[in-house]
């Protein structure tokens, strides 16, 4: 293996059996000139993707510090999950940490208006987010806000195996907080994040709009759900605003069933 590029003291693009290849490692790339042997055992990662050029690009554009926290991260999160991340996470994670610190370093403080359900839906990923902003002040003397934790762990949860599109995770998010907003509105009621109803509704409203997407129902009996419509109509009256809100703006309209455990999540709500 020999050095084709030098990209800094971390990462070089080496030939490797006719294959160019970033490799990335402590000092791989320390008092190297093209054409040098690369030392094999200095090598932490190799990557031979598609974005080898995006990475390529990323490398030369953002401070070495920047991608060594974002592979940290990424350490910490796989150590946490006792998985491995989807190769590209590298890429993502690192042009967004850099991003976020220099915003953060001008003043400019981006506030996530999905904090609350990130909390809920993608506990893990948050904590390892928590993580995140924790080590970057513990390297750069730099506080970061919670809502960048939660920005991390989107990117976290997206880069999961089967984790999903980064877009339609946040898309699902922005539906999830626009019922519970529906819910707040027609209820005239204050939500504590932190109580137990109000995590049970928003995991269910999750679990609701995932089996819309696989048209599957969650069934209940004809007779109970009748019962339910009499006995808690103001709450089901809700449910059923929050079906016309997400059918009108993001044509989704779930079954009645469904709407009917929705009715219990909110009747809840309405008691506590």
């Amino acid at each position: 293996m020999k050095v084709t590029k030098i990209l800094n003291n971390n990462a070089v693009i080496i030939k490797d059996r006719e294959l160019e290849k970033i490799a990335i490692g402590a000092g791989v790339g320390f008092n190297k000139k093209k054409n040098d042997p690369v030392n094999p055992q200095k090598i932490e990662k190799l990557f031979v993707l598609e974005d080898n050029e995006k990475l390529e690009q990323l490398l030369l554009r953002i401070p070495e510090e920047h991608f060594l926290l974002s592979e940290e991260i990424i350490a910490h999160a796989e150590s946490q999950l006792d998985a491995k991340l989807n190769s590209h996470v590298l890429l993502a994670l690192s042009d967004h940490i850099s991003f976020a610190i220099e915003r953060e370093k001008q003043g400019i403080h981006l506030k996530n208006k999905l904090l609350q359900e990130i909390k809920i839906l993608y506990r893990d990923e948050f904590q390892i987010g928590l993580w995140a902003i924790k080590h970057i002040k513990e390297k750069l003397d730099l506080d970061m806000p919670a809502d960048e934790a939660a920005f991390i762990a989107l990117h976290i949860h997206t880069m999961k195996i089967q984790g999903g599109d980064l877009h339609e995770t946040i898309r699902e998010t922005t539906i999830i907080r626009d019922m519970v907003e529906v819910i707040k509105s027609t209820l005239q009621i204050s939500i504590q994040e932190d109580d137990l109803a109000y995590e049970r509704l928003v995991t269910h409203l999750r679990f609701a709009l995932n089996r819309s997407k696989h048209y599957e129902v969650h069934a209940m009996d004809e007779e109970m759900l009748e019962m339910i419509k009499r006995k808690f109509q103001v709450a089901y009256d809700c449910a059923l605003r929050v079906n016309q809100r997400i059918k009108k703006i993001y044509r989704i309209e779930l079954p009645e069933e469904e709407l009917g455990y929705i009715t219990l999540h909110i009747e809840r709500l309405r008691k506590y």
